[in-house]
């Protein structure tokens, strides 16, 4: 086959595999993996800060690299034993999603829903206080955002604040919370830091896995 020929082939096969919803080597679908675990990702439909579902997000799939999966595994085996279970709100986030949050955020008079997300934080300060950034480490794919809830009802436990609240009612250390509310945010930190992940002290949901293996690489194909 002359080089041409073969460069066309691999562009055949590239489209074809985007067509049937294949992932990139490295990376899984988490519910394969841990069957037990929860989700809803917020993107994929409008309950989130912009309001409309985002870019890049046609499925309600979580996907993770590997690596990130198999310590989850080992979070979700452990909180088994307290009938708790992770619930994923976000995990690998397409550069096109992020490239959404920018086009939005750059249109200061679309606030909809300023009052359940950011009601103490100008929109045009969304950037500047890191509450969004041009490039997240979700879109290098061993980041995710989480809460935890119960096994047999996934009733979520109360963390204080709502996920993705702008805000310091966010922050991992806010103290103005309960006694319950800062204990169920403890254990959370406690299990996912003990399994190889560090957290982002703003906000009590994010986590990244230490030593993740694509920490220059943000990957851009579609959720599906």
């Amino acid at each position: 086959m002359r080089p041409l020929s073969i460069i066309w082939a691999l562009i055949v096969l590239i489209g074809v595999g985007s067509a049937f919803g294949q992932i990139p080597k490295g990376f899984v679908y988490i519910e394969d993996e841990i069957p037990s675990i929860k989700s809803e990702l917020r993107y994929f439909g409008s309950d989130n800060f912009v309001g409309l579902p985002i870019d890049g997000y046609e499925k309600n799939k979580v996907i993770l690299s590997k690596e990130a999966t198999v310590a989850l595994r080992a979070v979700q085996a452990e909180l088994a034993g307290y009938d708790l279970s992770i619930k994923i709100f976000d995990a690998y986030r397409p550069q096109r999603a992020v490239n959404h949050f920018i086009r939005w955020a750059r249109v200061l008079n679309d606030t909809v829903n300023k009052s359940r997300f950011y009601p103490d934080v100008d929109k045009r300060n969304l950037f500047k206080e890191e509450y969004i950034a041009s490039r997240s480490g979700h879109s290098r794919g061993s980041t995710l955002d989480i809460t935890l809830v119960d096994l047999n009802t996934c009733e979520e436990l109360d963390m204080g604040s709502a996920y993705d609240f702008f805000g310091k009612e966010s922050w991992v250390d806010h103290k103005d919370i309960s006694a319950e509310q800062r204990a169920n945010r403890m254990l959370l930190q406690t299990v996912m830091v003990k399994h190889g992940f560090r957290n982002y002290p703003k906000e009590w949901w994010h986590f990244t896995l230490r030593n993740e293996p694509y920490p220059e690489t943000y990957f851009d194909f579609v959720i599906r």
